[in-house]
Order: structure tokens, then sequence, then C-alpha cells
């Protein structure tokens, strides 16, 4: 099956984003993907929580959603929606960072909110506090398709293992990891922490980025598709463009026959 990670420049216009979002999925669809993906903030990257106030819709308004759901209708795919920011509705005013995977009838089939916020200092001119302007969710999400199950996670879920654990346990047999990672910890850390995923799980692992200079922030870009033996088969370098990967879940099982690390866990003690 073919799928596609689109990789993007998101700035903080909700309406630009969409244009160049649509053209790309209508772009991947052309060229025979059946599954497309976009990356983490899709609709808006600002780092200005006013302005997001103001740009920011809630779920059942939000045009990007909406526009994704029909195109995925009209085109026949599965879309996963990395991530868009909306308005929660929480009293306290943050947002929410929620992944969506779209079926080929246009309807949502999961929802996700980010769990893991990025709360790091990064050097001594770059630090994110994403806890300040978003509520983290509370809930790890699997979901069932016709090319395999799917396990939803978002950029920052990344360092953390035991959630992909959780999911290849509970089925899962491709791991989504829609992003906008640093330049600084993308050139430190993202391959390596993609491979790990893929190779602790036996899953693939498909990772659509944000590359670029959005202004106020840049993104590392390299959106990578991992097999579940941990090769690299695509990585999508920094600029804007719709990468194409054959996968087969095949590959999933025979994996895990070769090292069925999933079925060894052992209670210990301590430390």
């Amino acid at each position: 099956m073919k799928v596609a990670l689109l990789q993007l420049t998101s700035g903080d216009d909700p309406a630009k984003n969409l244009t160049v979002t649509r053209a790309m999925v209508r772009d991947a669809a052309s060229q025979g993907a059946a599954f497309i993906l976009t990356p983490e903030v899709t609709n808006c990257v600002s780092t200005s929580r006013s302005h997001q106030q103001n740009v920011l819709l809630h779920e059942e308004d939000d045009i990007t959603l909406a526009a994704l759901r029909s195109d995925a209708q009209a085109l026949g795919v599965w879309i996963s929606i990395g991530s868009l920011a909306l308005k929660s509705g929480d009293a306290d005013g943050r947002f929410a960072n929620r992944s969506f995977l779209i079926g080929p009838d246009g309807q949502i089939a999961a929802r996700y909110d980010k769990i893991h916020m990025f709360d790091v200092t990064v050097s001594d001119t770059e630090s994110y506090r994403e806890s300040a302007g978003y509520r983290p969710g509370t809930r790890a999400v699997t979901s069932q398709t016709p090319f395999g199950m799917l396990g939803l996670s978002i950029c920052y879920d990344l360092r953390f293992a035991y959630l992909y654990r959780a999911l290849a346990q509970a089925g899962a047999e491709i791991l989504l990891v829609p992003s906008a990672f640093s330049p600084v910890t993308g050139a430190a850390h993202w391959q390596a922490l993609l491979q790990a995923r893929a190779i602790e799980t036996g899953c693939y692992v498909l990772a659509a980025a944000q590359t670029g200079n959005h202004g106020e922030r840049e993104t590392y870009g390299h959106s990578m598709v991992i097999s579940p033996w941990g090769e690299v088969l695509l990585d999508a370098g920094t600029t804007n463009c719709v990468g194409i990967v054959e996968i087969d879940r095949n590959a999933v099982s025979d994996a895990r026959k070769r090292i069925a690390a999933l079925t060894h866990d052992r209670a210990f003690e301590g430390p």
C-alpha cells in the first residue's frame, strides 16, 4: 500500500495553510496514496497565545478539519491529520493539540490529544513551555483500519517508549508520530528515536514533520518512514514535499517472528 507523508512549513494563518495542505493532499492521491499523513499543528504554527486565541477554533468549527474530511471522502483515501491546534473550552483557556484519523467516508475514525508536553530548555536561547498553552491528553489511542492497527502519538511523545510499547501490545502495527521537532533536538535525536520505537515494537513508524522557518520558530523537517526492522525507508530532507512509500503489513509479522520482544516482558523488583 502507498502512504504519503506531507512535509509542510505551516505559518500562523490557518486559511493559507489549508490551501497548501489541500493541494498536497490532492497531489498525494493522484500518485496513488491510499493513506495520507500531515504533520503536527497542520493548521497553525505560532508561539503567540493571543494570536492563537484570535485564529484558532473549536473542533466543530475548524476549517481544516472540515475541509480534509471532505477531501478524504471525495478522494476515497484515509487521512491522518497529524494534529490541529484547537480551542478546548477549558476554564484556564489552554488549547488542545489533537490528532484526527479520517476514513474514506469522511468520518472521524479516531481522535488523540497529545499526552506529553514539550516543556524543555534546549539552550540558553531556545526554550519551550507547551503546557502553558496546551493541556495534555490522558488517553492512549489505537484505531483499526483495513491496512493495519494504528497507534496514535504526537511529537514529544516519541521520547516515552512505554507509550509505544503499550500501543503495540494493544495491537498497533503502524505508529504515527506527526511532529514539529526543533532543529537542535532533531539533528541530535529524531532519527535515532524513530528507529528505536520501530525496533522495540516491530511496527512501521510514519512520521510526517513540519520543516523550515515559521517566522517565530524553526522546525527540523526530515519526515521519515521506518520499517519494522528499523530501516529508513524515507527521509524527506528539509523541503516542502510529498514523500511516497510502499509499506507491506507482512513486514510487521516477519519482524516480530524474528525477535518476539513484545511477548518477553518479565516482572522485576526495584530499583
